[in-house]
C-alpha cells in the first residue's frame, strides 16, 4: 500500500478576535518534496477580505487534481501507443451543486483537453479510446463520486 501526505497549515493572524469569524482562510499546502502552494478558501464561497482570491482553494486544487490524473495516463497510453505528444492542455472546470440534503459538493468536472501531437495524429476513434482508457485508469477519478465527464477538445 502507497500511502501520500500534505500539511495543511493556517495561523491566526495578530489582530484577528477568530470568534467574530472574520479572520483570514489563507493558509499553505506543504509537500514532501517541498513543494508549498498558498491556499485559501474560494471568493464565491467566504468573501473577501477573508478570502485570498489568487491562492489556490480546495475545489479549483480537486478539479486539477482529476485533470491532472487523467492527462498522466493519457500521456502514458498515447506513448505506448506509438503517439507523440507535443502539448496537451486541459480547461477543466468545476461545478458546486446541492445533494439530495441540501448540502454543497461538486456535483460535475468537466475536463475538455485538446491534445496535439508531433508525429501522426490518432484518428478521433482511437484518441477517444485513449481518453476512455485515461478515464477508466485514473484513480482520482476512481475514489470520487462526483460525475467526470471528458470531452476532448
Amino acid at each position: 500500500m502507497t500511502t501520500f501526505g500534505a500539511t495543511v497549515l493556517w495561523t491566526k493572524q495578530d489582530g484577528e478576535a477568530f470568534t467574530d469569524n472574520k479572520y483570514s482562510r489563507a493558509h499553505v499546502w506543504q509537500f514532501d518534496g517541498g513543494a508549498q502552494v498558498p491556499a485559501s478558501s474560494s471568493p464565491h464561497i467566504v468573501r473577501l477580505p477573508f478570502s485570498t482570491a489568487e491562492n489556490v482553494d480546495p475545489e479549483e486544487a480537486f478539479v486539477a487534481s482529476l485533470s491532472s490524473c487523467h492527462m498522466l495516463f493519457f500521456l502514458s497510453i498515447a506513448a505506448k501507443a506509438g503517439f507523440v505528444i507535443g502539448e496537451y492542455r486541459d480547461a477543466a472546470e468545476g461545478e458546486l451543486a446541492k445533494n439530495d440534503k441540501g448540502r454543497l459538493y461538486v456535483s460535475r468536472v468537466t475536463l475538455r483537453p485538446h491534445v496535439t501531437y508531433a508525429g501522426t495524429t490518432p484518428d478521433h476513434k482511437a484518441e477517444a479510446h485513449m481518453h476512455h482508457e485515461a478515464h477508466e485508469q485514473c484513480f482520482i477519478a476512481n475514489s470520487v463520486l462526483t460525475h467526470v465527464a471528458v470531452e476532448p477538445a
